[in-house]
């Protein structure tokens, strides 16, 4: 039953207060007399937005007030909601004027911005799921980018900034999602390979070709697309249906040629001339377009660049391996032979590299740098397996370095170097795009007796850890309800044998099989660094850090350390103590000693990056653990208080949506009044007391990783 609608009176005591009438000169009394006469849910839509807006800036609140109560009969809600958004960005980035020329636009902004209708997926939207999404695919990293229409150069996936193919907004969401898997797929399985330049040579129309030859590959990606996702393939399947005629007679040989699912691309190009013949050629809704020349000149950036990159972490991986023997070594008479081989596990590219036959475990960095020539050539290249010499390339030579982390505050600020991250707006209810300024420094290590002083002080603590997490690592897994095991499954033939007695059909799934359980986890530990950790708990954060990789060194789990730290949302900072790569030698326990107490507890933009690194590790099972001392904060600034908790939340949301399992350990008493909001039940633990940090930490993570 609908609402009757509010009275101006009703509806001027909350603009008073959302408008700050005290301080300004508005007239509410005039903009509740013209909401007076709307709907209910027409009042409820305009004053939630006045609402979400005055969290920005109330004059720009004010400017939707005045103007939303005409727009609302010709314009549709969503693109009411897109051009509140828009004015809002635009205020963030530049300003109250700009944004203020923005409210005045509102019809062009309509007609040049967003044609269609409300159901449409907007890019501000769906780019981060759809970020999330690409991220556990198996291939190159992909960045999704806003642009003109939808297609990909093989390092990143651009899309329109609005899908509104279809009536409704769940559809047109996946409508973006298949189109940026056929986009992935194209760099996955070989399209991004083709030399188009030559291949449109050979035809008298090459325009005509090309348009077969992209028609050839989308079956052929769309068979191995029902492959490796098969979920989703139903979902194209079912829009194409909606949306594209019905495949052309002469193109149902080519479907059939190329639907197995293991076709490659040496299967299209053999049928493009009989395609080139066909006077029909089928487009989808979900291909997207093809970018010859941009694709060429990725490809071109990317060659020279990432064949340095891997001969040097070659010799690098080399001289690690060389100084791990034990014994005297002689200098070989011959060079080490490296070999890598592709492998398809379940769908997922990986590489294993042999040393003159033996198998050498590459890093996740030499991995993806493998899988990105292997992506370009279909096979690696022996010159790119040959590690740098001396002199060849500069060993202090890093590509795409950013500027000194350090330098770039001195002065007037810029951005140049750093990485943005989103934060979540909860007053706004949308993201304040690229609005954290990040940037990745080292910490300075300390080259003192911490180390030394830590292990001694929990000498029987150590042993301990050590023991339990042996144990753990040899750790067998009793698998239930299997059809052939070692010991009958009671509760499973109880549960059968009832279900006989009903008439039902009797389950096999009748034993219990004991296997021996395979660790395959990524764990990032995220330490607060703020200044309020100083003292105790900073050293009570190193002491467990020490433990903590001591007993992981035995598990064999891969882990990272990094800390954090933020002034306002122009410096946030990542400080990194371990990466992923790294070996748990003399420097890392150095950095980790090295800990100190930095500036204010803003989580968001480090929760995010985290994320994106532990995404980018190859696990089945991957935990993002923080470190902490009190609720998010920051200095004078909105992040203080309920902003800094729902963008928390948020950025944990995010983690989730990917797979990973965020958990959080915090030293603040009060803890109780946000934690279960922002990490949910069972997903974080209290300690009263500091001291307890060490010896916990161990027993927590055993706990959260069984």
């Amino acid at each position: 039953m609908a609402q009757p609608p509010l009275s101006a009176a009703d509806m001027e005591s909350s603009l008073h207060v959302w408008l700050e009438t005290e301080f300004t000169y508005f007239k509410v009394e005039q903009l509740a007399a013209e909401l007076e006469p709307l709907a209910r849910d027409e009042q409820d839509f305009i004053l939630g937005w006045i609402r979400r807006i005055a969290s920005t800036h109330i004059t720009l609140a004010w400017q939707f007030g005045r103007r939303a109560p005409a727009l609302l009969p010709r314009m549709e809600r969503r693109l009411l909601e897109a051009w509140a958004v828009h004015a809002c960005d635009v205020y963030d980035r530049t300003g109250l004027q700009t944004a203020l020329r923005v409210m005045e636009q509102v019809d062009s902004f309509d007609a040049a911005q967003h044609r269609n209708d409300a159901a449409g997926a907007l890019f501000d939207e769906i780019a981060p799921v759809l970020g999330n999404f690409v991220c556990g695919l198996s291939g190159r990293r992909l960045r999704i980018e806003e642009g003109d229409a939808a297609w990909t150069d093989g390092e990143r996936i651009v899309l329109p900034p609005l899908i509104a193919a279809l009536p409704n907004l769940d559809d047109n969401f996946q409508l973006a999602k298949i189109t940026v898997a056929l986009l992935w797929a194209q760099t996955r399985f070989g399209t991004l390979r083709i030399d188009y330049a030559g291949v449109a040579a050979r035809y008298a129309d090459p325009e005509r070709a090309l348009a077969r030859l992209h028609a050839l590959e989308t079956l052929r990606l769309t068979a191995r697309i029902a492959r490796e996702l098969p979920g989703l393939h139903r979902q194209m399947q079912r829009l194409r249906a909606q949306l594209d005629p019905e495949l052309p007679p002469g193109w149902r040989r080519f479907e059939a040629a190329l639907g197995s699912g293991q076709s490659t691309l040496d299967d299209s190009l053999v049928l493009l001339d009989a395609a080139y013949g066909e006077a029909e050629c089928p487009q989808w809704s979900d291909q997207g377009s093809l970018r010859p020349e941009a694709i060429a000149a990725a490809r071109a950036a990317r060659l020279d660049k990432e064949k340095a990159r891997l001969r040097i972490r070659l010799a690098e991986l080399l001289e690690e391996h060389t100084a791990a023997q034990t014994g005297p070594q002689a200098a070989p008479e011959t060079p080490p032979a490296l070999d890598a081989e592709p492998r398809d596990e379940n769908g997922r590219l990986d590489f294993e590299i042999t040393l003159d036959g033996a198998p050498l475990a590459p890093p996740d960095d030499v991995r993806q740098l493998l899988t990105s020539v292997y992506l370009d050539f279909g096979e690696i290249p022996p010159e790119y397996l040959t590690p740098a010499g001396d002199g060849e390339y500069d060993p202090n030579r890093v590509f795409d370095q950013p500027e000194d982390p350090d330098a770039v505050w001195h002065g007037t600020y810029h951005e140049k170097g750093a990485e943005l991250y989103p934060e979540w707006d909860h007053g706004r209810q949308h993201y304040r795009k690229n609005w954290c300024v990040m940037r990745e420094k080292t910490v300075t290590p300390a080259h003192d007796s911490f180390y030394r002083d830590t292990l001694e002080k929990y000498a029987g603590v150590v042993k301990h850890l050590r023991r339990k997490f042996e144990a753990l690592r040899d750790e067998n897994r009793l698998d239930k309800r299997q059809p052939q095991g070692d010991e009958i499954d009671l509760d499973a033939l109880i549960e059968a044998l009832a279900d006989a007695k009903d008439g039902r059909e009797m389950s096999d799934r009748l034993f219990v099989r004991l296997h021996r359980a395979e660790r395959n986890i990524a764990v990032a530990f995220l330490v607060d660094m703020s200044g309020s950790t100083k003292g105790w708990i900073n050293e009570a954060e190193r002491e467990a850090l020490i433990l903590l990789c001591e007993a992981l060194e035995l598990l064999g789990d891969r882990y990272a350390i990094y800390g954090f730290s933020g002034t306002t949302r122009k410096r946030c900072e990542l400080f990194r103590i371990k990466t992923f790569d790294e070996r748990y030698g003399d420097e890392v326990k150095a950095r980790i000693s090295g800990i100190r107490p930095q500036e204010y507890t803003r989580m968001g933009f480090a929760l995010r990056h985290m994320t994106r690194l532990l995404n980018q590790v190859e696990a089945r099972t991957r935990v993002l653990m923080t470190l902490s001392d009190g609720r998010p904060d920051d200095y004078f600034d909105v992040y203080r208080g309920q902003y800094g908790i729902e963008d928390t939340r948020m950025a944990l949301l995010e983690a989730s949506r990917t797979g990973i399992h965020p958990f959080c350990i915090t030293l603040d008493r009060d803890a109780r009044d946000y934690l279960p909001h922002m990490y949910g039940p069972a997903r974080y633990i209290i300690l009263d007391d500091v001291r307890q940090l060490p010896i916990k930490v161990t027993d927590i993570y055993r706990r959260i990783t069984t």
